[in-house]
């Protein structure tokens, strides 16, 4: 500890329950790894180190509040509710994992880069119109806030002062580039101050930090003082994605040097030396993690696979002409198929 502890850090069973939720984060983020190396599963974005900032913000939301996520934020997606199975089907390009059964308004995962961050600032102008004190929490990489989409999203949502956070996961590279290639700017925090709002930085691989963070501009937010945004400085000890090698552009003694930084080991470590974690209790979890995880790529694997039939239904209405008769064609090919 390096500083006056905000209430969450000094409440043995939340911290207890923040250990758990990255833990599990993790063992289903290893899962997936597996399912997608075997064949079994389409690219996948790992949030390999990043879990304190998933957690952080999933548990500082409440349940009416309005998660938009990215694409590596499972850990906050399973918290508010979504299951494993669903998350997994997503990434076997199977959209009914974006139906969610638990948090129905909250969005499904957004894969072009920024893009969700004007959805997100939408988002909040209905729930500022509804009244009723809720939020919108749009979670985004650092490369996101590089898009002319964040620019838009923070200026409407500043001018409006919308019930809206803005996370930011600076895992220091989009993609193959560096931060320092991709924004002059000194802290991506500070592009909120453009915007007329709070922006503030935080340490993202400490969860304590991020929920605390979190839950004070969610407060704000509901209470209609204004959008935040929050930047949680991180490292993204993966690849970009299953597709990526990023061996060929960043210095292997680099991403060594960040495992020690970690947030599952440092709050495990922390928990250990206050006296509310035992080796009983770590062989306990990983059991029930395990366990999880193989029960939710199970129901996936034996999860029938749509008729094809359902890349046409879910798109108009009623189908114009030439998409009728290319669906019938492709059901008849399908049958013939047998």
């Amino acid at each position: 500890m390096v500083g006056e502890l905000p209430p969450a850090a000094r409440d043995t069973t939340r911290l207890v329950a923040l250990y758990r939720a990255m833990a599990l984060n993790r063992a289903f983020d290893q899962k997936a790894v597996v399912l997608q190396r075997s064949g079994r599963l389409g690219t996948y974005a790992s949030s390999l180190g990043e879990e304190a900032v998933g957690v952080g913000v999933g548990a500082a939301m409440a349940a009416d509040d309005v998660l938009v996520p990215s694409f590596r934020d499972h850990g906050a997606q399973l918290l508010r509710g979504v299951t494993m199975t669903e998350l997994f089907l997503f990434w076997s390009g199977d959209e009914r994992g974006s139906d969610f059964a638990v948090p129905r308004e909250d969005f499904p995962v957004s894969i072009p880069v920024g893009s969700h961050a004007p959805h997100a600032a939408g988002v909040a102008l209905a729930l500022k119109l509804k009244g009723g004190g809720r939020a919108a929490l749009c979670l985004l990489g650092d490369g996101a806030t590089s898009k002319g989409d964040f620019y838009e999203a923070i200026n409407i949502a500043g001018v409006w002062r919308l019930p809206i956070v803005f996370v930011v996961a600076n895992n220091q590279w989009a993609i193959s580039v560096p931060r320092a290639r991709q924004t002059a700017a000194e802290t991506i925090a500070q592009k909120a101050w453009a915007a007329g709002f709070d922006g503030v930085q935080v340490d993202g691989n400490d969860v304590i930090a991020v929920f605390h963070e979190a839950g004070r501009a969610l407060q704000k937010a509901c209470a209609g003082d204004g959008p935040s945004l929050i930047e949680a400085f991180t490292y993204r000890l993966a690849d970009h994605t299953t597709a990526d090698d990023a061996a060929r552009y960043r210095p292997v003694d680099e991403v060594k040097a960040r495992w020690a930084e970690e947030p599952i080991l440092r709050l495990r470590r922390h928990l250990s030396e206050t006296g509310a974690w035992s080796k009983a209790d770590e062989d306990a979890l990983r059991a029930e993690c395990g366990a999880e995880v193989e029960a939710a790529e199970k129901a996936y694997l034996e999860t029938p696979p749509q008729p094809v039939s359902a890349i046409f239904d879910y798109l108009h209405a009623t189908l114009p002409d030439d998409l009728a008769a290319q669906r019938a064609a492709a059901i008849d090919e399908a049958d013939r198929d047998g």
